[in-house]
């Protein structure tokens, strides 16, 4: 009997289970294919504008174009900083093909340093083989010529021409200009901060000092840009747009350059500043401060060696002494301190004192006594006498009486211990002493002898010599208070029709409750300094063909011990006094105000008083003279 075969595969389950695997999978893909379109629709159509967005950042550059900076004029249109082209020897890396040979070549016709070819392989390495790199910079015309002529030997090397800062009068106005330099990490900080850096993304330079820093939004201008069309390598294709750069204004200077550079030659060299002031507005005519360094050598990034030099100069001619330097005022501020008292009510003009040569404070035991510059005295003075011959006794006697708080409060209507506000931002503001200062500085309380050197301009006094000029123009003016300023007019060159826009002068309030026969007393006090039987100055001033009125001064650099004798002859040159003067001419209708210190130069009268007498007549005699014989042709 035949058994019945088993089934060992069962057909219809097996096909059972294809299907459903089949329409699972199937299913699979759907949702699959249902994703990625999904995907692609939100890619292709809900951010089609992010994508095209980034796509065009790939494929568009914007590339910013720094503006022209602006020039810089004095007050009669001379040029006193431009840009011209400095030209510069550039290699594409892309181009050559080998640049150490092409280096050696180059060698053979130009002077390249080891150092500048150390410097071009540095950069190099941070730039695009499609982008030129820099080898030599300041080429000579000479430079030029030799490589023009076997240009085509060296592919790839090309003379640009970019335009930089050029100061034609150097270190005859460095601290007024100041300069420009290479933007470095600090500016660019300092912009970030004040919203500003966006404008500078093509810019190299910047305003370091003096007037080119305080208008450095005035003088740089509004950088442009360009659109345009790069490769995947970053290489330009074309240029789609190009918005054009707006050049800064060019600026007009109160400064007369010609009689800037007749001041900073009188100074030869020494140690000092000499400030010229214009009594109608307080324009600054000529600021000068001796020893000076040529501010060009910043412009193309001077060396370290020869930052060295100028930091450790024993002279300090990186600092700007007309605002920052410091120093006690001496008798200079006899004719203010005589306008408080008198307004004080402290003296009267008919206010007599016996000069003995020495002043002892009242009711004091066991006290030095105060010496007068005069070791025998000068007899019995009035205020006017006390001016000009400079009686110090005078003065001790009125600041015993006046007292710090009124002296302190006075001086600063004057503009003592205070910015005088000119338009740089290099200035100190100096000291004018108060019982809260001492306390604050030396942790002692102010003693009844601090206030008499006060009286003549030492102690704790000091003062700048721009503050000196600034206080001289208060009384001049009869109280009115305003700022010594730089800038004189703002020119447009986009409207070139457009007459200059004068800058606004800035005022303080005047100093009121002054008798016009109180601010008289003293000018006539400073007059008799320079034409008086006795006074301090009249030698320097003997035979002027116009009335001057002058004060001068004599301060101390250390302290005398008692019974001790000064001998300029016996002490270091940078312990001898500072020769101080100030004056304006002429008397009744004052053209300029001069204020000038000499330091460790000697007495005030014997070396300012002559430098004064020549800068009056270069201006009032020789100016006008010299107007006359032009009229005359």
């Amino acid at each position: 009997m035949r058994r019945k075969r088993s089934q060992i595969r069962d057909y219809t389950a097996e096909a059972k289970l294809f299907t459903r695997r089949a329409i699972v999978a199937f299913a699979g893909i759907i949702v699959l294919v249902g994703i990625l379109l999904a995907n692609l629709y939100y890619i292709q159509v809900e951010q089609y504008q992010d994508y095209k967005t980034r796509s065009n950042d790939n494929r568009i550059k914007i590339v910013p174009i720094a503006p022209n900076r602006g020039l810089i004029y004095d007050r009669n249109g001379k040029l006193l900083a431009s840009n011209r082209p400095v030209f510069s020897l550039e290699i594409t890396p892309e181009k050559v093909k080998d640049i150490d040979k092409t280096i050696a070549e180059l060698r053979k016709i130009l002077p390249i340093t080891d150092e500048q070819i150390e410097t071009f392989q540095k950069e190099r390495t941070h730039i695009r083989h499609y982008k030129p790199v820099p080898l030599m910079t300041q080429l000579s015309d000479e430079d030029v010529a030799k490589f023009s002529v076997n240009q085509y030997r060296f592919p790839g090397v090309e003379v640009t021409a970019a335009l930089k800062r050029y100061y034609p009068y150097g270190k005859t106005l460095t601290h007024v200009l100041g300069y420009v330099s290479r933007i470095n990490d600090r500016d660019i900080q300092r912009l970030t901060e004040e919203g500003k850096v966006s404008n500078y993304q093509a810019t190299r330079d910047i305003g370091k000092l003096g007037i080119e820093r305080y208008y450095e939004d005035v003088l740089h201008g509004t950088s442009g840009y360009k659109e345009v069309e790069v490769n995947s390598r970053g290489r330009v294709i074309r240029t789609l747009k190009y918005v054009p750069p707006i050049p800064g204004k060019d600026i007009v200077l109160n400064l007369d350059i010609d009689l800037q550079q007749y001041a900073f030659g009188l100074m030869n060299h020494r140690r000092g500043s000499i400030i010229i002031l214009d009594p109608k507005d307080n324009g600054v005519l000529a600021m000068v401060s001796s020893p000076s360094y040529d501010p060009n050598a910043f412009v193309h990034g001077i060396s370290g060696e020869a930052y060295r030099d100028l930091l450790n100069d024993p002279n300090r001619p990186l600092v700007n002494r007309a605002t920052l330097g410091i120093y006690p005022p001496a008798s200079t501020v006899k004719p203010f301190i005589a306008v408080s008292a008198l307004t004080e009510g402290v003296i009267t003009s008919k206010t007599t004192r016996n000069d003995p040569g020495i002043w002892y404070i009242p009711h004091a035991r066991n006290h030095k006594g105060y010496r007068d510059w005069s070791r025998w005295g000068h007899g019995v003075v009035d205020v006017k006498k006390a001016i000009e011959e400079s009686v110090d006794t005078f003065f001790y006697q009125v600041a015993f009486d006046m007292g710090i708080d009124r002296l302190s409060t006075w001086m600063n209507k004057f503009g003592f211990g205070e910015y005088t506000g000119i338009d740089i931002h290099e200035e100190s503001s100096a000291n004018m002493p108060t019982r809260e200062w001492k306390m604050a500085r030396h942790r002692t309380p102010w003693y009844q002898g601090d206030t008499i050197p006060v009286g003549i301009g030492q102690g704790y006094w000091t003062a700048t010599p721009m503050q000196i000029a600034k206080a001289l123009s208060v009384l001049v003016s009869h109280g009115k208070r305003r700022a010594p300023h730089l800038l004189r007019a703002t020119i447009d060159k986009e409207q070139p029709n457009q007459t200059p826009v004068l800058s606004p002068i800035k005022t303080f309030p005047p100093i009121e409750n002054v008798k016009d026969s109180d601010w008289a007393l003293a000018e006539e006090g400073m007059h008799l300094v320079a034409t008086g039987s006795r006074g301090t100055a009249r030698r320097a001033f003997y035979g002027a063909q116009y009335e001057a009125a002058v004060k001068s001064g004599t301060a101390q650099v250390y302290g005398l011990k008692e019974g001790e004798k000064y001998n300029a002859d016996e002490v270091a040159e940078h312990l001898r006094d500072h020769a101080l003067l100030m004056g304006f001419a002429p008397l009744e209708d004052p053209k300029l105000i001069v204020a000038m210190v000499l330091e460790n130069a000697g007495g005030g009268s014997g070396v300012g008083g002559p430098i004064a007498r020549e800068i009056f007549d270069h201006v009032l005699v020789k100016s006008k003279q010299k107007e006359n014989s032009e009229d005359k042709k």
